[in-house]
């Protein structure tokens, strides 16, 4: 049995992007909702790991957008991001935090850029039970690429088939089998509290 719990964070603990959180973004953006999330997604990968700031992020996405923001608006967008994807399952809040008092250790793997990252730190303490949390913009590798999980691997410091990695997302679970890990396919806490047992 899998004594590390590693965890995906959107999808699994936290909620997808909420539908009012996007409709706040697109309207502080000022831009139809189909270019925006298309210029949005396009310029995401290196905000995800790093490679941007919250700032160039949101230049690149106006300049696809044929625009500019100004330094308020970048302001506004990035807090507005922050808040569309900050709601979670208190279900799964509740299961890590027993997880952890019951001795299992837990650990967190998210693709997530730094001004989210931060936004989660300071605002949910249940991030305390975590021994290690590989967010993408950190450790310079984004599921579903190995390095991702080999990071974890080696920061938990124990073998790869000691580690159950939960995720949303099948192509991520199964990366997480080809590392070596066990791999749980999250489709509800009622499921996943059932596998852990």
């Amino acid at each position: 049995m899998a004594d590390t719990i590693l965890f995906d964070l959107f999808g699994v603990i936290a909620r997808p992007q909420s539908s009012a959180g996007m409709a706040r973004l697109v309207e502080t953006a000022g831009a139809a909702a189909p270019a925006f999330w298309n210029a949005y997604w396009d310029r995401r990968p290196p905000y995800d790991r790093g490679r941007l700031t919250g700032p160039g992020f949101w230049s690149r996405v106006a300049e696809t957008l044929g625009t500019r923001f100004d330094d308020r608006r970048i302001a506004e967008l990035v807090a507005a991001d922050a808040a569309s994807w900050s709601e979670v399952d208190d279900t799964m809040v509740s299961l890590v935090g027993e997880l952890a008092a019951s001795g299992r250790r837990v650990a967190l793997l998210s693709n997530i850029p730094e001004d989210l990252a931060v936004h989660y730190e300071a605002h949910h303490p249940w991030f305390r039970h975590f021994e290690v949390c590989a967010f993408s913009c950190r450790i310079g590798h984004v599921k579903p690429s190995a390095g991702a999980y080999l990071w974890c691997r080696d920061a938990l410091g124990v073998a790869a088939d000691r580690i159950l990695f939960v995720d949303d997302r099948a192509e991520n679970v199964r990366a997480a089998e080809a590392a070596g890990m066990g791999g749980h396919l999250f489709t509800g806490s009622a499921r996943l509290r059932a596998a852990l047992n």
